[in-house]
């Protein structure tokens, strides 16, 4: 039994992998002390071998002895293992998003990262849903029903908020300001990705990519079909558990 944890900004992610398939996963908000739930995780499943990744991959190793990979390679392996074709990954999470280039046998040959600004990640769609009064898990189903945009000038977190805050108050359709947040999300993502090759197949991965509405724009702007696996927040756990298998055989 080989495991992956992926301590993340946000959320904190386990998988098991089990004679090449995943066995069980479970995913965690990080909390004030993402380690902690990291230790509770790995309580329950006491893998055989396990592979650390996500920003907080290196916390563990003070109580811990595991091998670390960065958030990069995890994601190319546990999109490459769930869709052998990619050629491309868009990882965007709680506080980064990135770009990884492949190879045909599934090598990273280029990468792009953000991880100076939180425009266009997790937090960022977090707080612009909550200034309008959606929840996460709502808020890309409901801007999709929108009649039309509204232009969000900045992609400030703080300036934004500010900005979609007036709209509010000068009555402007809530849809509408969701979509125009949707849309500079999408900009700011596709604008990253068109810093490297973008090579199909693409796979959409992390939080994010649980959006129908970023999915369905990024696809316009890229105008490339875009995959999403079933769980895309636990791609990088997955990569590191795959990693915890091949180190150990």
């Amino acid at each position: 039994m080989f495991g992956g944890i992926d301590i993340g900004s946000r959320t904190v992610k386990m998988v098991i992998v089990e004679n090449g398939e995943v066995k069980d996963f479970q995913v965690k908000d990080s909390g004030y002390d993402p380690c902690a739930q990291a230790f509770e995780l790995i309580k329950v499943y006491k893998p055989e071998s396990l592979v650390a990744t996500g920003y907080g991959r290196h916390a563990l190793e003070l109580d811990l002895p595991h091998r670390v990979i960065t958030e990069i390679k995890a994601h190319a392996i546990g999109a490459r293992h769930l869709y052998p074709n990619c050629r491309t990954v868009i990882d965007v999470g709680g506080q980064d998003s990135k770009v990884i280039s492949l190879s045909e046998d599934g090598k990273i040959i280029d990468f792009k990262m953000n991880d100076r600004c939180a425009a266009g990640t997790g937090r960022f769609m977090e707080i612009m849903a909550q200034a309008l009064g959606f929840t996460i898990e709502e808020f890309g189903k409901r801007a999709l029903s929108a009649e039309e945009s509204v232009k969000i000038n900045s992609m400030c977190t703080v300036f934004a908020e500010s900005e979609v805050i007036s709209l509010v108050s000068r009555r402007v359709p809530l849809l509408n300001i969701a979509l125009g947040v949707h849309n500079a999300i999408a900009d700011r993502i596709a604008s990253l990705v068109c810093k490297v090759d973008v090579v199909p197949d693409v796979v959409f991965t992390g939080g994010v990519a649980k959006n129908p509405c970023v999915h369905r724009l990024l696809e316009n702007r890229l105008k490339q079909r875009i995959l999403v696996p079933q769980h895309p927040d636990i791609v990088g756990a997955l990569g590191a558990a795959i990693e915890a298998k091949a180190v150990l055989t």
